[in-house]
């Protein structure tokens, strides 16, 4: 009775009258309001720490709510960007009080035995999502399952609920428990006629409901979260969440459900196989699989799950329920409903390796045999009867015993009674009043076999058990004593060689490993290979089957007319009776598979494997079609000839041998390897075939014929590391390109395919700088060809994207897999990247758009050891402990063409600095011209459809962005310092009008060359490439990447007049690199490295035509004398358009002129018009072709340069040129146009070279005016320079770092700043015109920190500014600025600089180490006067001196300084240099997650002192919350945090007001207010912010993204 008012629910919060806090108590910040969602009075709890901000029922904890509700509600919403935990106290029937816990803090489910935390997902999926609630978070209702919680996890039973307590940060509207299941959005009627009440689910009462509109549906407004014995140990919220989150998570998800298994294939023998109640399909596992086959159509279907290897399988009577254990530690089982596949129970055994299952006929009542954690087995029985309806697994009883036991079987009369047999032993088993109890049976002179089966089938008054030697013995269950006892020996041979039937009698007998019993007949599995079928008298075999190995298990079919077998050799199949035929459902490997190779015109896969065998498949069928046995070595890798029926073999000894499967005929045998063969593959065309082995020798084979011959081999070439087999060799797409690991592990070595001359080779070791140890190369792929990548998985669990041309790092992708990437296969669209590790294959989309960028999907149950498409794109297949073949749904169609991929990943390192090469080219070299295919031309029509668009989808870097109101900016952008030298024709300049205007990241700079002053425009998501102006000069066009959220690139349209950007469009997937107005400014051309160009027409910018290229177009020109002529160059050949118009119709007529023999296979790179019907082309060889536009032929070429030409201009008889080799060239060419009659008899002696000039980089970009006598040009080295030919003058303009700049520091007076980076130069600007006064340059060295002279410095006055930086060689130089000339160098470490910084009085200079060290030296003496150890082993990321009073915080000293490490770690010290004193007096520690895994790079740990209170430090850096925090020095605690939305990437506190500046790795910039606690965000930067620095003044903030710096003017004080 106490339990009835508690009946049908109970409202916690009206129960305990919560608003009165009498019988309730709240901490720290809890308050009510009025949510318009729920349209009522909810409960607000915030606050930085979850402890000290709560709502606790009841209200001591002496107190107790008993409340003993099954199940219980809570109605709640966590608060967008916090962490928020809720604790649940509950006591068990035993008076134990648990803890349940839950929180986004947690990052992994942990037990004890009296607290359970469990972390709150986000997305369903993906593991590594923990973290702050999104900003789109919904209300939720939650239900936990108390009952199933405690015995799912404790084995305790439930009792009642003792205490609840509800931490920040979080909105709750309210509790209930109840003891029914409550289902939302559901109403009664509904419920009515979809007769819930017999599922034990009733309808949401109206009190606990969320309100909904009409019309609207529940679960599209709310979440409501399950946590029954169906679900995991993680708390899932709904995938709904997704279609809410800008859409990012879930377009992945819908486009790309990529992998679904449709068929696999064992390789090891299937211990179990069940039939179905039907008789139709048959249940095996396949280790972490179970499958379901119909004997008829051998369609499979899956049960997916289990994380180990399946080791019991048990149905009940009529084939509806299925249970399944798997192997290891505290053994999981699961219940399965058949016909739905789904899961509907999973718990933990608590035993070792479940051995045996066996279900009730009712399904009421499973057993289990195990071993305890002592090596007992343990015999468990729990009841599943409530498994259908919701409810849980309970243990009905357990028992432990000395005996062994093979199988075990429940009673097809009784529930409670089994039967069990093993070693020596049969026993009865009954359960009676919560105890399982045995009898053995009576065995008398057979108690010492070993029995290895039963039978104990319905209409049988006695069970069957069988023995390995070879006895069958009938025992009677009632009586319990043997009733018969038969043996089975081997076969009589008589001289006629006749084999006699078997018989049972005295002698040495046959072991029997299974048996299966019907109401007419007995079947046995034998160790000789033999299914035998018996009368139940067992006079005789009436019918038997030989197998090629011994039988292991035997099944009868339900209808008695089938029998089911499987054998040691990987064999299941069934023998019909009636037909007396014998099927093959599946062969397979018995021993773990190494490697496959896939055939693609027949569709034939070989595989090789440790069992010794090669075996080949049909792929359609997945029929076993040969079977090649090498007994004396095992076969180590395969390679199927891509045109022939032939495929290679290499083995552990040393040899290749290749096989003729037309002839099933050895062909060829090599014996030139001394060790095991690690790597074999055939070129593209066949007519070659490679080969490696663990010794380190390289065979290069002629397979032109059938019998090959070796043409080359090369020594200790190849890493003789074993971990590189079976794929130790990859090639390129064309097969002109061969790469392995190797000579060690460490280098990558690429290779002509045709030769084995060495091309390239490269050291993976040293790419990663910030790494304590070496990294080496594990596993290599060739990106398809108009990629030009090279992929290398490394032992560090990275993903390194190389260019196979010339070995530079594009991009990297950290943490692929928890362990190593053990196989690598990128799609031929370039569109996905499969990566095997961990047991999982995981699927990429390689261009990374996603916040999510790869699909997990398991089955296998050992590692991987290769993954890779079918040739088709339309499977992928996987082995290892297993054959799968998954079916691929993100086929591109056919017809569509899709552009390649690159990675994009999200970096605070760019993609320029990366791919600009050697010398300096700004694009990408493009490959080699393949003769064998010609290009095509496809041109689409599409008329208005792309017409402005309005965004969507919001870039993940606004998600969380603070964003001031309009005029009332804190910060406002004042001038930026630099230009982009990784873009192409990214400046502007009108010389009649005297625009101005040139690209620095993702701004638009419009500067005046009279005054300075700068304009900017805001807007592109990513870093703009290229620019163009129309004819009038009133309309700008600008042209960036890819934006997060966004498939395609921006181009924007911006008014000249007034800088406001009066359109935006889309169509180019990848980078537009070039763009031009026509004549008459009526249509801009524009071309992308997606090989599209796009003609817009410019009244509205609709997209008037679009045409696709099979190969790259490099730059576009329209013709000067006729506006609807344009021409285009890429690869040896110009391309002329002729554009014609008819009322609403467009066409385009194409003439494409290939350039003369004599020039060779070049790539076109630039192009220009002269105003005489001439066209001037440069090449990537330095060659100049000139182009008679009337007959569209190349009449002259002459030698211009030793580089590649990527800027070309001419007017009149004056040409210009600009390569690769940093030459700026003015010809003469008036004489060309005399020429152009003589056609190839033209000379080019009569080119005059009249000026060239040398400048600092590729140049990218050039303007001039009319008569080209002067202009501006822009060079790679981020320099734009004003060129004056006849003054033969050079004078820089704009200049910039080129490399990622790492510190900026200001002087005293604020007169000038100095700025150092990754290309070894400090510069010293001017503050007032921000030009650059003077560069120090140091060769081959990075420039890491730097730090300005303090004003107190006793050289005094001007002449003691100095400015101090810190090189990647571990020196330090002091530079004189006013002499402009080096005084001093130091080398006071062996490792780079990564912080430096005067002393208060500027007579010592700390400098801190990658390793950790800090030393002290003086600037005078150039000597180290100390070494400080305390940070060794982490990187110092800061230091900072100020001053402090001489006695304060008790310690004797005139300075205070700190030093912050990479391993969150600050200690703070007290120092008086004169007295050689220094102390330290306080470390700081602060913690953070222990693994974490969703990070490529942690954010860096920063430390400074807060200038309006020197005792206080202000910390930022990885840690469990994003947060600042504020440190008392002198309270010796954190006295205030204030939490942020991302972990910080830079730091800097304003001298002179309470302002401080954030930068962040998601690009946006915020200044927070300290005495106001506002916060603004500000965009502008398009990488991320990683330093900014306010000017000693306070008046400008200064921040770097990469090599751009802005300057911003703080404007509210």
């Amino acid at each position: 009775m106490a339990k009835v008012w508690q009946h049908p629910y109970l409202n916690v919060f009206k129960h305990f009258k919560v608003e009165e806090w009498k019988r309730s108590t709240k901490e720290g910040d809890v308050t009510t309001f009025m949510d318009k969602t729920l349209k009522g009075t909810v409960y607000r709890i915030r606050g930085s720490i979850p402890a000290s901000n709560y709502i606790q029922l009841p209200k001591t904890s002496t107190q107790s709510l008993g409340l003993t509700g099954h199940y219980l509600y809570l109605l709640f919403k966590p608060m967008p960007a916090k962490y928020f935990v809720v604790h649940l106290d509950v006591t068990t029937e035993d008076n134990q009080v648990v803890r349940i816990s839950f929180s986004n803090l947690f990052k992994e489910f942990k037990s004890t035995a009296t607290w359970l935390q469990f972390p709150f997902i986000l997305f369903f999926l993906i593991s590594d999502l923990v973290g702050v609630a999104p900003a789109n978070v919904r209300w939720t209702c939650l239900m936990l399952d108390l009952h199933y919680i405690l015995s799912m996890y404790l084995n305790r039973r439930y009792s009642y609920l003792k205490s609840i307590k509800l931490c920040s940060n979080l909105l709750v509207k309210n509790l209930y428990t109840s003891d029914l299941l409550f289902e939302p959005g559901v109403t009664f009627s509904e419920a009515r006629q979809a007769k819930l009440a017999f599922h034990g689910i009733s309808p949401m009462p109206r009190e606990m409901a969320f309100p909904v509109p009409k019309g609207e549906n529940w679960h599209d407004r709310y979440d409501y979260i399950r946590y029954l014995s169906k679900c995991l140990h993680i708390l899932i919220l709904c995938v709904s969440m997704c279609a809410s989150t800008g859409g990012l998570f879930s377009q992945f998800v819908d486009s790309c459900r990529i992998l679904f298994p449709v068929l696999a294939v064992t390789l090891a023998f299937v211990l179990q196989a069940l039939w179905t109640k039907n008789s139709s399909a048959v249940v095996y596992p396949c280790h972490a699989v179970i499958i379901t086959m119909q004997i008829e159509t051998r369609e499979q279907r899956f049960f997916i799950g289990h994380t180990d290897k399946v080791s019991a399988l048990a149905f009940n009577g009529n084939s509806t329920l299925l249970a399944s254990a798997q192997m290891g530690h505290l053994s999981m089982v699961r219940l399965w409903d058949f016909q739905k596949g789904t899961c509907l129970s999973m718990f933990k055994t608590h035993v070792h390796s479940v051995s045996s299952l066996s279900l009730s006929y009712s399904g009421a009542v499973l057993c289990g045999i195990g071993k305890d954690g002592h090596g007992k087995t343990m015999v468990v029985v729990w009841n599943t009867a409530q498994v259908n309806h919701g409810g849980e697994v309970v243990v009905l009883a357990k028992a432990h015993t000395d005996v062994d036991i093979q199988t075990l079987k429940i009673a097809f009369f009784d529930d409670t009674r089994m039967v069990s047999c093993g070693r020596d032993n049969v026993r009865l088993w009954r359960v009676r009043s919560g105890v399982l109890r045995s009898c053995p049976v009576n065995l008398g002179e057979y108690h010492s076999l070993e029995f290895t089966d039963l039978a104990f089938e319905q209409g049988h008054s006695a069970d069957f058990v069988c023995s390995r030697s070879g006895h069958i013995l009938e025992i009677d269950y009632k009586n319990v004593v043997i009733r018969n006892a038969r043996r089975l020996l081997p076969s009589q041979i008589q001289h006629s060689h006749r084999r006699e039937k078997q018989t049972f009698n005295s002698g040495p007998g046959i072991a029997i490993n299974s048996i299966s019993v019907s109401s007419t007949f007995c079947a046995t599995a034998s160790e000789d290979g033999y299914l035998r079928l018996w009368p139940l008298d067992f006079s005789a075999v009436f019918l038997e089957a030989e197998h090629e190995g011994p039988v292991s298990a035997v099944s009868i079919s339900p209808d008695s007319l089938k029998v089911l077998c499987t054998t040691s050799t990987g064999n299941l199949g069934y023998l019909d009776i009636q037909s007396r035929g014998y099927s093959t459902l599946m062969r397979s490997h018995t021993d773990s598979i190494l490697a496959f190779s896939v055939e693609g015109l027949r569709k034939q896969m070989a595989t090789v494997s440790q069992d010794n065998t090669i075996r080949i498949w049909d792929l359609v069928s997945m029929h076993q079609l040969y079977d090649f046995t090498a007994s004396d070595e095992m076969p180590c890798a395969v390679a199927f000839h891509p045109a022939q029926q032939i495929f290679a073999c290499g083995f552990s000894s040393g040899v290749v041998r290749t096989f003729s499967l037309a002839a099933s005929d050895l062909l060829m045998e090599h014996k030139y390897h001394r060790g095991a063969v690690t790597g074999l593959t055939f070129s593209p065309d066949g007519n070659l075939m490679f080969s490696s082995c663990s010794h380190g020798t390289l065979v290069l084979y002629n397979c032109a014929t059938q019998k090959s011959h070796v043409i080359r081999v090369l020594g200790n070439v190849v890493s003789q590391d074993a971990e590189h087999s079976p794929n130790a060799l990859a090639l390129s797409g064309d097969g002109h390109l061969l790469t392995f690991v190797g000579p060690s592990k460490y280098t990558v070595t690429v290779m002509d395919a045709h030769s084995l001359d060495e091309l390239l080779r490269i050291d993976v070791s040293i790419l990663d700088l910030d790494s304590t140890s070496l990294d080496s190369a594990l596993r290599l792929c060739f990106a398809p060809m108009p990629v030009g990548h090279l992929l290398v998985s490394t032992s560090s669990n990275k993903i390194l994207v190389l260019d196979a041309k010339t070995g530079r790092l594009v991009r990297e992708v950290s943490r692929v897999h928890k362990l190593s990437c053990s196989s690598l296969a990128l799609s031929e669209d370039a569109r996905y990247l499969l990566t095997a590790g961990d047991r999982v294959v995981k699927v990429w989309d390689y261009q990374m758009r996603f916040d999510i960028n790869f699909q997990v999907y398991i089955g296998h149950s050992e590692p991987v050891r290769q993954v890779a498409f079918t040739p088709d794109q339309h499977h992928v297949i996987s082995i290892g402990d297993a054959i799968f073949l998954w079916d691929f749904l993100a086929v591109t169609p056919e017809g569509i063409t899709q552009p390649p991929f690159l990675f994009t990943e999200t970096s605070s390192e760019k993609l320029k600095d990366f791919t600009s090469s050697a010398n300096e080219v700004p694009r990408q070299s493009a490959p080699l011209p393949s003769l064998s295919s010609p290009p095509l031309f496809r041109t689409e029509l599409k008329w208005s459809i792309m017409s402005e668009m309005v965004l969507n989808q919001c870039l993940f870097l606004l998600q969380n962005a603070l964003y001031p109101p309009a005029g009332n900016e804190s910060l406002k952008l004042k001038a930026v310092i630099g230009y982009n030298g990784n873009g192409r024709g990214n400046m502007v300049w009108n010389p009649d009008t005297g625009f101005f205007a040139y690209t620095c990241g993702c701004v638009i700079v419009v500067e005046d060359l009279h005054s300075g002053s700068q304009q900017h425009w805001l807007g592109h998501p990513e870093e703009i490439s290229t620019l163009a102006v129309s004819h009038d000069a009133q309309v700008l066009a600008s042209a960036s990447g890819q934006g997060n959220g966004e498939s395609r690139c921006q181009i924007r349209i911006w008014n000249i007049q007034d800088g406001t950007c009066q359109k935006v469009i889309f169509h180019h997937e990848t980078q537009v690199q070039a763009m031009a107005y026509s004549r008459d400014d009526r249509v801009l051309v524009t071309v992308g490295h997606d090989r599209t160009l796009a003609l817009w027409t410019t009244h509205t910018y609709d997209l008037m035509s679009s045409t696709h290229f099979s190969e790259p177009v490099h730059e576009v020109a329209f013709n000067p004398l006729s506006a609807g002529e344009l021409a285009c160059v890429g690869r040896g050949a110009v391309t002329f358009w002729l554009m014609e118009q008819r009322g609403a119709d467009i066409s385009l007529k194409v003439h494409k002129v290939p350039l003369p023999d004599m020039v060779g296979l070049v790539e076109l790179t630039s192009l220009c018009y002269s105003t005489n019907d001439l066209l001037y082309s440069g090449t990537n060889t330095g060659q100049i072709c000139v182009w008679d536009t009337q007959t569209n032929r190349c009449f002259m070429t002459w030698e211009a340069d030793e580089g590649e030409i990527g800027v070309l201009l001419c007017c009149g008889n004056r040409l210009v040129s600009g390569s690769n080799t940093k030459r700026l060239r003015l010809w003469s060419v008036a004489a060309v146009q005399e020429l152009r009659l003589k056609g190839s008899g033209a000379r080019s002696s009569s080119v005059l070279l009249e000026h060239e000039m040398t400048l600092d980089g590729t140049i990218v970009g050039a303007t001039f005016d009319d008569s080209l006598d002067m202009g501006i040009v822009g060079t790679t080295a981020g320099t734009l320079w004003y060129i004056n030919w006849t003054e033969s003058t050079s004078i820089r303009l704009i200049s910039g770092h080129k490399n990622k700049v790492n510190e900026v520091a200001f002087s005293p007076d604020e007169s000038h700043c100095a700025t150092c980076g990754e290309d070894g130069s400090v510069r010293v600007w001017s503050l007032a015109s921000m030009e650059l006064v003077v560069q120090f340059q140091v060769l081959n060295q990075s420039c890491q920190c730097l730090a300005w002279s303090p004003s107190s410095i006793s050289h005094g006055g001007a002449e003691g500014q100095h400015v101090v930086a810190g090189y990647s060689d571990g020196t330090i130089r002091v530079f004189s600025i006013p002499r402009t000339e080096m005084e001093l160098k130091m080398h006071p470490h062996s490792v780079a600089l990564t912080a430096i910084a005067y002393s208060a009085d500027g007579e010592i200079i700390l400098s801190g180490g990658k390793d950790g060290l800090i030393a002290v030296s003086c600037p005078r003496t150039g000597m180290t006067i100390r070494v400080l150890i305390d940070h060794k082993g982490s990187p110092i990321t800061i230091i900072q001196c100020t001053r402090k009073q001489f006695h304060d915080f008790g310690v004797e000293g005139g300075e205070l300084w700190l030093a912050a490490s990479s391993d969150r770690r600050v200690s703070v010290w007290v120092s008086a240099w004169l007295k050689d004193k220094c102390e330290l007096i306080d470390w700081l520690s602060f913690p953070a997650p222990a693994n974490p895994e969703t990070f490529s790079s942690l954010p860096p740990s920063l430390a400074a002192f807060c200038p309006w209170d020197n005792s206080t430090l202000v910390y930022v850096g990885f840690g469990m919350q994003k947060e600042i925090l504020f440190y008392s020095l002198r309270q010796k605690q954190v006295v205030e945090k204030i939490p942020l939305s991302h972990f910080a990437s830079s730091l800097s506190l304003s001298p002179a007001a309470r302002f401080l500046a954030m930068g962040f790795s998601e690009r946006l910039l915020r200044l927070i207010d300290c005495t106001t606690r506002t916060e603004q965000d500000f965009m502008g930067h398009d990488d991320s912010v990683h330093l900014c620095r306010f000017t000693p003044s306070g008046k400008c903030l200064f921040t770097a993204s990469y090599n751009e710096i802005l300057v911003w003017e703080i404007t509210s004080r």
